[in-house]
């Protein structure tokens, strides 16, 4: 069984993590597009023609599942790539983890790309899953980016900007980018204690392994960890070292 998790960068990580954790024996398929990042400033349908090609060379590479483990990939591009592949390879897409996050707290911020706060699309969630906790958007400049280039000094001066734009009274913080949950550590030293963070990369995994279940076929991989970036063989970029990718792939989240 090959799983493929498409995203522009290193956001997939996370869900990987959980995948080799949760079924270490599933061979992975990660296609980074340093070509093209980030591609939440980008064109709706440079997104689509981007993500939907991703898939098609997953195809090619063999992969049974397809994973969205990106935001504005799944928000863009996942029922175009659902069409493409057709009904017999199951696509998980992500979403922010608003509703568990509401559901236990009351004032909730969601962090996120400085495109994705103000999107329609997450003013939708808010207005779906907020319930009646209090949930504000927050953005996060430029913290992707750092993240994809190693440059941990961005990040945590990314991180400071959005805890100081973050309300005091705020319970929960749910991560609304892919890439966020790799500086985790920086973004609870950053916020006050006591307050909980929420992703949605364990979940995206566990919902990846039920459809992988459901296609009945035996459990023949060796956990084997492929790279593609902008559909070139290759590695993970620089940047990844400096979030022990080994590590991480390893499964010790």
């Amino acid at each position: 069984m090959i799983v493929a998790l498409i995203d522009s960068g290193l956001g997939l990580l996370p869900t990987a993590a959980w995948l080799r954790k949760l079924r270490p024996d599933v061979d992975l398929l990660l296609q980074l597009d340093p070509d093209g990042a980030p591609w939440g400033p980008k064109p709706e349908p440079w997104v689509i023609d981007r993500v939907v090609d991703a898939a098609r060379t997953s195809l090619r590479r063999g992969a049974e599942v397809i994973v969205l483990p990106c935001n504005t990939a799944s928000v863009t591009a996942l029922e175009q790539v659902r069409a493409e592949v057709g009904p017999g390879v199951p696509v998980i897409g992500t979403v922010p983890a608003i509703k568990p996050a509401a559901a236990v707290c009351a004032s909730v911020a969601v962090w996120a790309t400085a495109a994705t706060t103000a999107s329609r699309y997450q003013a939708d969630l808010i207005a779906k899953f907020g319930g009646e906790a209090k949930v504000i958007g927050v953005a996060c400049h430029g913290l992707a980016d750092a993240i994809d280039g190693g440059d941990l000094l961005a990040a945590r001066k990314s991180i400071a900007a959005a805890a100081a734009e973050t309300p005091d009274d705020v319970e929960g913080v749910v991560l609304g980018c892919t890439h966020y949950p790799l500086v985790i550590d920086d973004i609870l030293a950053a916020l006050p204690a006591g307050v909980r963070l929420f992703d949605s990369a364990q979940a995206v995994a566990a919902q990846t392994i039920r459809r992988m279940d459901a296609l009945g076929r035996p459990r023949t991989g060796s956990g084997a960890v492929h790279v593609l970036n902008s559909g070139r063989p290759g590695e993970l970029p620089r940047g990844a070292a400096a979030f022990e990718s080994g590590r991480v792939l390893g499964a010790e989240l």
